[in-house]
């Protein structure tokens, strides 16, 4: 079902100086920032090999990183497994009883189709699921 590591999220305060930490101070280049509305969340990619880094600014104080931030601080946010289809990957885990954020795919950034499985089913760490065309 999965394929590879896509990217792990990073929950971030300020967008621009964690952009000059990654690329200034690692050396990892940014293909470019997005702003994505269904998420309320302001993001850019730092690619490494064959992932990326993917750093999220909240856009809106009600926003899932907004209040992530608030409750645990900056920091990993979420790790994304790449998958050929998502409907199937989502159905297979229904099936076994995993629990679900998401039961259909939403878009998320670059156009990307995602969705989430809740923490409470991964020992606490929140699992993203994302197919790309690319």
């Amino acid at each position: 079902m999965l394929n590879k590591i896509d990217h792990l999220g990073v929950a971030v305060k300020n967008l621009e100086a964690s952009l000059e930490f990654y690329a200034e101070s690692l050396g990892l280049g940014c293909t470019g920032e997005e702003i994505v509305p269904e998420q309320k969340v302001k993001v850019a990619f730092l690619p490494i090999g064959e992932t990326s880094i993917e750093l999220l600014e909240a856009t809106d104080p009600d926003s899932p990183i907004a209040k992530f931030i608030e409750a645990k601080g900056e920091g990993v946010h979420h790790v994304a497994f790449r998958v050929d289809n998502l409907e199937e990957a989502l159905a297979e885990l229904k099936a076994k009883g995993v629990r679900l954020i998401d039961e259909k795919p939403r878009v998320g950034a670059h156009g990307a189709r995602i969705a989430f499985i809740h923490p409470k089913a991964s020992n606490g760490v929140l699992v993203e699921l994302c197919e790309r065309s690319e």
